[in-house]
């Protein structure tokens, strides 16, 4: 047993947040006994529930203490942000950890059904994840693109589970693709007026953003900061160094729209050019990499730049890196 196995469950009431018994924020639960099995461990998805959210949570802890990141909320500064700092994000993430056992549980419940439904019934978990989110960090968004990401991750998950289907890398990000298939012509190609920052980013430069990641099975990840990360781990056994190895890829290739939001295409150029320089100066392996960093961050900080789209998306390396605890075989979790 790993160690996310051998934690002793958490109370439902704790698990589910405060309130769990009463109707969540955007509607009941259809079939809230199920709901209450699954998350009390007293069936079969014990176990992998457990796992899941705390790989989820172990994700956001692992992104936001990672040190020096460009422009973002670490150990060094606050980055570009004077409205939030890591005791936010702790927090916050410490808030959102009983919705990622929902969000599975959420897809275990929905595993018979069409996956292109699943998302309508995701979203009001979602919404009222939001709110805990902003319960925790007094109004301040600290993980919204977060939340929809591991929502989706954890009720893909869910679904594979109860479909008898292996909880891999390559199913869950799959399952997110059928989930989120008909996502960004429904919500960003779609007439009359553009009513929210996605619309009008996606109608002025053709930028997706996260909704456009989901739907592409976080094609991003797959493509370059995963197998960043799985290299470089498996060269120097060292985690920190993986991360770092991944966060580059994604400044270098991430068409965030936190950064055009902020600071327009030229401000999207500057990140991924100073990325991939440091890419071809040896990445992770370069001399004196973390002052290299921190020089980085510098100059986002005086720029105004925050990369919190890749931020969001460094944390799904991780978790879907780590998925490898579960045995491709029946779910078991590996030793």
């Amino acid at each position: 047993m790993t160690k996310y196995a051998k934690r002793t469950p958490l109370p439902l009431r704790e698990r589910l947040g405060e309130g769990a018994s009463r109707r969540p924020a955007g509607g009941k639960f259809e079939n809230f006994a199920f709901l209450n099995r699954v998350l009390r461990g007293d069936d079969e998805a014990g176990p992998a529930v457990d796992v899941v959210a705390r790989l989820a949570h172990g994700a956001l802890l692992r992104e936001v203490l990672l040190t020096p990141k460009p422009g973002l909320v670490d150990r060094r500064n606050s980055g570009a942000h004077r409205d939030m700092g890591l005791g936010t994000f702790l927090a916050s993430a410490e808030a959102l950890f009983p919705w990622f056992a929902r969000f599975f549980a959420r897809g275990m419940e929905t595993s018979g059904g069409p996956a292109d439904q699943v998302l309508s019934r995701l979203r009001p978990d979602g919404i009222a994840c939001e709110r805990a989110m902003f319960a925790a960090t007094g109004g301040v968004n600290t993980h919204k693109g977060s939340i929809f990401a591991f929502g989706l991750l954890c009720g893909a998950a869910g679904r594979r589970f109860g479909q008898g289907q292996p909880i891999d890398r390559q199913g869950v990000c799959r399952e997110v693709t059928l989930m989120c298939r008909r996502l960004v012509e429904a919500e960003l190609d779609r007439a009359g007026e553009a009513t929210t920052a996605g619309e009008h980013l996606f109608r002025r430069f053709g930028l997706t953003g996260a909704r456009g990641e989901a739907a592409s099975g976080f094609a991003t990840v797959q493509s370059f900061a995963l197998p960043a990360f799985l290299a470089v781990e498996a060269e120097t056994g060292s985690e920190q160094h993986a991360l770092f190895a991944a966060f580059l890829a994604l400044l270098a290739a991430n068409a965030d729209t936190n950064l055009v939001s902020r600071g327009g295409l030229e401000g999207l150029a500057f990140v991924q050019r100073e990325a991939r320089r440091l890419l071809d100066e040896g990445g992770v392996r370069a001399p004196y990499f973390m002052a290299k960093m921190a020089a980085f961050d510098d100059a986002l900080i005086n720029r105004n730049l925050s990369p919190g789209g890749s931020a969001d998306l460094l944390a799904v390396t991780w978790f879907l890196a780590r998925l490898s605890v579960f045995d491709k075989q029946d779910n078991k979790i590996s030793s």
